[in-house]
């Protein structure tokens, strides 16, 4: 099996009442993490790649990678451009083998938004890519969420049919309330998605897949594991899970998380490095990391995003 986009995967979501997780990688290990998961569960998957890692690693590296695990498991995989900022690194991207691409003019005003996801996706559909787009302001770890404004900098269900038509893009990523990074609330914020907002947006939208960013739950033995052997992070609340598996469950197809993986590595490499000081082997932590990831991941796409056993195989 080749990559794939994630078209038909969203199409068999939205059916099925699941979502397909995006986890965003940063290194090799966290990668196969990933690819050893949704072989486990037969679960579809989508690489999430940001431009700093594809400075990291190196575009052909990327590719040669994924392909290689993609031929070795079969598992049903699309390599997806995840926030590109810029028309020039999503045409990068598509050029050099992505099947799907992010382009992230949300920051814009509505027009100039329009216009730059249009010539994305007008490049990208001649080649067969597909294109996700934002509407709304999904937070950044400094900044405050106010989920009591109706609609604040949350996407505007009046705004999204204008929008997906005028673009054609595939796919639409909202704002309801999750946030990017580790610290996605305030010591004691109950965190809380509006609900109300996506059932406006999936009325008017109907059939049409959405996407939610920064969609880590940090899971607080985690975070123990990381202070507990030296680390010092501080307080940090994620997204429940169960407001993510209430959310898969109706038109939201595609769910990103990326802090959850650095927290789960990052906490098995400091406990074996307190607990054995004397090692210098490089396998001998990162697969104890490497195993931390893959477990959770699993566990996302068993228990949260419902997508094991979705997936279509080529062995």
């Amino acid at each position: 099996m080749a990559l794939v986009t994630t078209k038909e995967m969203f199409e068999r979501a939205y059916k099925g009442n699941y979502s397909i997780g995006a986890f965003n990688v940063d290194n090799l290990e966290t990668f196969q993490a990933v690819i050893a998961a949704a072989n486990e569960t037969k679960s579809p998957v989508i690489i999430a790649i940001t431009e700093n890692v594809i400075k990291y690693f190196g575009i052909s590296y990327l590719r040669h990678i994924i392909e290689a695990a993609v031929e070795e498991t079969g598992v049903e995989v699309a390599l997806h451009l995840d926030h590109g900022k810029s028309i020039e690194i999503c045409k990068y991207c598509i050029d050099n083998g992505f099947t799907s691409v992010m382009i992230d003019a949300s920051a814009k005003d509505f027009e100039e938004n329009i216009k730059i996801t249009k010539e994305v996706v007008e490049y990208a559909h001649a080649k067969g890519v597909v294109v996700e787009s934002e509407l709304g302001a999904i937070a950044g770890i400094e900044d405050d969420l106010d989920v009591n404004d109706k609609y604040g900098q949350f996407t505007h269900p009046d705004d999204v049919v204008e929008f997906v038509t005028r673009t054609n893009i595939d796919s639409l990523a909202i704002a309801i309330g999750t946030a990017h990074g580790a610290y996605k609330f305030k010591p004691g914020q109950i965190p809380h998605l509006r609900f109300d907002i996506l059932d406006e947006i999936e009325e008017k939208l109907p059939g049409f897949p959405l996407v939610l960013h920064g969609s880590s739950s940090v899971p607080q033995d985690r975070l123990a594991l990381i202070n507990q052997y030296g680390g010092k992070m501080k307080e940090a609340i994620g997204i429940p899970e169960d407001l993510l598996n209430k959310a898969s469950k109706k038109s939201v197809c595609k769910i990103n998380v990326g802090s959850d993986l650095r927290v789960a590595f990052t906490g098995e490499i400091r406990k074996f490095f307190f607990t054995q000081p004397e090692e210098f082997e490089i396998r001998k932590y990162t697969t104890p990391a490497r195993n931390a990831v893959k477990e959770m991941v699993k566990d996302k796409m068993i228990n949260v995003f419902c997508c094991a056993g979705h997936g279509v195989y080529s062995k």
